[in-house]
């Protein structure tokens, strides 16, 4: 996904908003940021940033720019730059970011992946071997 550039895709008359108490079934495509405080059942997709507040809930894939975490997500992620994870969020999924931040207290089940991952010079095979046995 690609950002438009030119256009003012984070000013606050660019916002899109679920209000808590709101459901959406199908699919929501923005351009511009977008804060979810209600509940969708499909995939959200934004050039922008995402937040999903307290009582928001996807139940679906999330792709976007940058996602601010506090409510509930049951799908795949992918951020192309920050996703952060609150204290009160709770993620069931894959997650593929290029950078992730996670507060105490979030709650997270499934995979990451860090998608910005290169190395400067090549990686000893002995060393790469030792670090496959290293159980965090």
């Amino acid at each position: 996904m690609k950002k438009k550039t030119g256009m003012a895709t984070d000013g606050p008359d660019r916002l899109n908003v679920v209000v808590e108490g709101s459901k959406i079934i199908g699919d929501f495509i923005a351009e511009s940021s977008v804060r979810i405080d209600g509940e969708i059942q499909g995939n959200v997709t934004s050039s922008s940033k995402v937040v999903i507040g307290l009582t928001g809930f996807i139940h679906g894939n999330l792709i976007c720019d940058e996602a601010d975490v506090e409510g509930r997500i049951e799908g795949t992620i992918k951020v192309d730059s920050l996703l952060t994870l609150r204290s009160q969020s709770n993620v069931t999924g894959e997650i593929s970011t290029s950078k992730i931040q996670i507060e105490e207290g979030a709650q997270f089940s499934g995979e990451c992946k860090m998608n910005n991952f290169s190395t400067s010079k090549p990686v000893d095979a002995k060393v790469a071997s030792a670090e496959e046995n290293v159980i965090y």
